[in-house]
């Protein structure tokens, strides 16, 4: 009996943008244009997201965590 594997979700590229650009609004401590970006990605690619942080032994809120700049 053969197993039939799960399509892998993939992350799109407009959310790899919308997380740069959260990243990018985070270095410069502009926290709702951060939070703006966060809430444009589309849901499969949040769950891809997730999926290879906690593979890493990480989560999308430790990753936030790391890059925030105290202003």
């Amino acid at each position: 009996m053969n197993a039939i594997a799960p399509r892998p979700q993939r992350i799109s590229l407009m959310a790899v943008g919308e997380l740069r650009d959260a990243f990018t609004a985070l270095e410069r401590g502009d926290r709702g244009t951060a939070v703006a970006s966060l809430m444009a990605i589309d849901t499969e690619s949040w769950q891809a997201t997730e999926r290879r942080l906690v593979t890493l032994g990480g989560s999308v809120a430790d990753l936030l965590r790391a890059l925030e700049v105290e202003p």
